[in-house]
C-alpha cells in the first residue's frame, strides 16, 4: 500500500483519490473519516473525540499514525491518546504522517487517520 498527499484537500491511496478525510486498517481497508462525532461533540472536527477513535479500533494495530492536516490543527484529545495507552502514537503534519506510514507499512501494523485539509 502506498500513500501520497499531493496537495491540500486530497489524499491518493494506492492510485486512488479521496478528497476527504481517511482512515486507514492494517488490512488496507481506506473509509471515510467519521468526523462529525467529534463536530457534534465539540463544535470542531479538529479534536479527535474518544467516540470517534473507538470507531477505528476494529483491528489489532502497533502504531496509530495520526495526519493532523496541512496545518497540523487535528489533534488528539487526552481522553482519546488514553484508549491507545501502550501503542506507539505519532501525530504529525499529514505530509509528514503520509511519510511515515509509507515507511512503516509492511513492517508494522500501522493504522492511519488522516486529516486532508487545514
Amino acid at each position: 500500500m502506498r500513500l501520497e498527499y499531493p496537495a491540500f484537500g486530497r489524499i491518493i491511496v494506492d492510485g486512488k483519490t479521496y478528497e476527504h478525510d481517511i482512515v486507514v486498517y492494517p488490512s488496507g481497508r481506506v473509509e471515510r473519516r467519521k468526523k462529525w462525532l467529534s463536530k457534534g461533540k465539540h463544535g470542531t472536527s479538529h479534536k479527535l473525540d474518544p467516540e470517534e477513535l473507538r470507531e477505528y479500533l476494529k483491528e489489532d494495530f502497533d502504531v496509530l499514525i495520526v495526519g493532523t492536516g496541512f496545518y497540523g490543527y487535528l489533534s488528539l484529545l487526552p481522553e482519546s491518546r488514553a484508549l491507545v495507552k501502550g501503542k506507539e502514537v505519532m501525530e504529525l503534519p499529514t505530509g509528514k504522517a503520509v511519510e511515515l506510514f509509507n515507511e512503516l507499512w509492511g513492517k508494522k501494523r500501522v493504522l492511519g487517520i488522516f486529516h486532508v485539509t487545514c
